[in-house]
């Protein structure tokens, strides 16, 4: 879900290159077009928008067109810098990285529950550590995501049912969520991809892509509160 730019793209042309049967969605009918092109026999896309409320229907009748999904992987968000606190991006941002992410993983949830078993993957962020000032909704919304991430753990274990929980959480990627800024320690969407599938593959809980990132953010949960309240961070340079 979300395999029309940045991350996503780059992981469904990963997959699709490992061989993989691969069910393509987001919002871009070109794009999608282009990636069954790479493969017709394996590739079926549908075009969904996860703030609409038809998007869970539109996910079942890719599933049905693949045959099944073993893996369910939720690419698609949203993020903007919104020192101003310009209360449509902070909305904007909710309706696509909370209520769009609760929809489309709750459908995934449902299908894997009727289905004997599965795995959702998610990319959130470390953006999810600490609230970052320069974009509240943004690392708000992604430490929504984990937190989520790691009830529905905890539910399908009550429940029984063999779903299992990838969160993965990249640092700065060169993508156009970005735009043209400068970032430090920017990685390349191809090398994200490959990390996060292996990732997934070795059926990892959580990752944080990559090592520097993960030094990084081992670092940010380390400084107490009253003194992140005072630091001047940037999400750019």
């Amino acid at each position: 879900m979300g395999a029309t730019s940045g991350i996503g793209l780059e992981t469904a042309k990963y997959c699709i290159r490992k061989g993989w049967k691969v069910g393509a969605a987001g919002r871009r009918a070109e794009a999608l077009a282009a990636l069954r092109a790479l493969a017709p026999e394996r590739v079926a896309t549908e075009v969904v928008d996860i703030t609409c409320d038809d998007a869970p229907r539109r996910l079942e009748r890719l599933v049905d067109r693949l045959g099944g999904m073993d893996i369910y992987l939720h690419c698609s968000g949203i993020g903007s810098q919104n020192p101003d606190l310009d209360a449509a991006i902070e909305l904007g941002t909710c309706a696509t990285n909370a209520s769009g992410f609760v929809r489309m993983v709750c459908a995934a949830y449902a299908r894997f529950a009727r289905c004997g078993g599965g795995r959702i993957a998610v990319i959130s962020s470390i953006a999810g550590t600490k609230g970052l000032g320069a974009a509240p909704a943004y690392s708000a919304t992604k430490r929504f995501q984990n937190t989520y991430i790691d009830a529905l753990a905890q539910l399908a274990r009550m429940q029984r049912l063999d779903i299992r929980f990838t969160d993965i959480r990249p640092g700065f990627v060169a993508t156009a969520l970005l735009g043209d800024d400068k970032y430090p320690m920017l990685m390349r969407p191809e090398a994200v991809a490959a990390r996060l599938v292996r990732a997934v593959e070795h059926g990892r809980r959580s990752i944080v892509i990559d090592r520097r990132y993960a030094l990084l953010v081992g670092l940010w949960r380390l400084i107490p509160r009253w003194l992140w309240e005072r630091l001047p961070i940037r999400t750019r340079r």
